[in-house]
């Protein structure tokens, strides 16, 4: 185990060495939406028993770590959990909690294939580690997706949904060119077992982006990708999401992650030419675009989003990343 994450609380008798499937959970701060969450892991269907690995990342206060523990020892015989760990990743940042989370499964289970990921402010359906995994056998991907549906705290917020920022990037089941989003994933062993550590790189853990980085590398390792549409999970979406400060940060940050990316993909003079010539192309185009995103969804707010990304990585290309655009969803 990494001298920075301790173990704050194992199953009664859990039978580690039988588990092939465990279910990671991060979480910070979120204690009752945490339960709400394990719940729904509770009730998923067709699938055999699994574990789950919760990743507590407030060291101080612990609510979740504690929330976790309670469920787990109220947990019935007859749930599809089989029980788990709870771990605390002392060191703070959403790469660090992935990384504790994805090591102790590595360490804790022998017998894991595949593990999966569902953040805690997620409520998985009661088919959706049953339909990942269904995929992956039929694709033979070493990684699959699926959506996160947007649940807005306040119902009348949801015509916000059609934000790119909330979009599904795929719609149809099937081999997919890559992943973008951590919070709704399947992984087999054998890509951990393979990546080098940190899996999730700690540089962007308070921009976001670790995931995309994460996939870039996957892909150039010769890991291949695929999505199913069926596996869906409901992201609670807080009210000031639909916001445009919010809105705005979401889309400037993922333009700058788009660029930081493929630069640390492809470092060099050549390939920065290629890489601002790309965002000032995409500035150039997002008039364009902006208008027909606006007329399709019916909201001249949404059809800033090409020029938000397209500033995004200009900022990014000059260095200009700074605390103002970290990850909105960190606030």
């Amino acid at each position: 185990m990494p001298a920075d994450v301790t173990i704050a609380y194992r199953s009664a008798h859990l039978a580690a060495e039988s588990a092939q499937t465990v279910v990671t959970v991060p979480t910070f701060r979120r204690p009752e939406h945490l339960v709400a969450t394990l719940d729904s892991l509770a009730r998923q269907q067709g699938v055999a028993p699994f574990a789950v690995i919760v990743m507590e990342n407030d060291a101080e206060g612990r609510a979740g770590a504690d929330a976790a523990r309670r469920w787990f020892e109220a947990l019935s015989a007859d749930a599809a959990v089989a029980g788990g760990l709870v771990v605390v990743a002392h060191r703070r940042g959403n790469c660090h909690a992935y990384n504790a989370g994805w090591e102790t499964a590595l360490q804790a289970f022998p017998g894991c294939r595949q593990l999966a990921v569902l953040d805690d402010d997620e409520l998985a359906d009661a088919g959706w580690l049953g339909n990942l995994r269904a995929v992956a056998a039929a694709s033979g991907a070493d990684l699959v997706g699926g959506p996160q549906v947007p649940v807005f705290d306040d119902p009348a917020l949801s015509p916000w949904a059609r934000h790119p920022a909330f979009q599904p990037h795929y719609t149809q089941s099937g081999p997919v060119p890559i992943l973008y989003s951590s919070g709704n994933v399947l992984i087999a062993r054998r890509v951990i077992e393979a990546m080098p550590r940190p899996f999730l790189d700690p540089a962007f853990n308070f921009i976001g982006g670790g995931d995309s980085d994460f996939y870039r590398r996957c892909r150039k390792a010769g890991f291949r990708f695929a999505w199913s549409a069926e596996a869906k999970v409901l992201e609670t979406v807080p009210s000031r999401r639909a916001e445009f400060s919010w809105l705005n940060a979401r889309s400037l940050r993922n333009g700058a992650i788009s660029a930081i990316i493929e630069r640390r993909e492809a470092p060099g003079w050549r390939s920065r030419l290629r890489i601002v010539g790309k965002s000032l192309a995409l500035l150039a185009a997002s008039p364009f675009r902006g208008v027909r995103l606006g007329a399709a969804t019916g909201s001249a707010t949404i059809g800033l989003y090409h020029l938000q990304v397209a500033i995004g990585r200009l900022l990014a290309e000059f260095g200009l990343v700074n605390e103002q655009y970290r990850n909105p969803e960190a606030n």
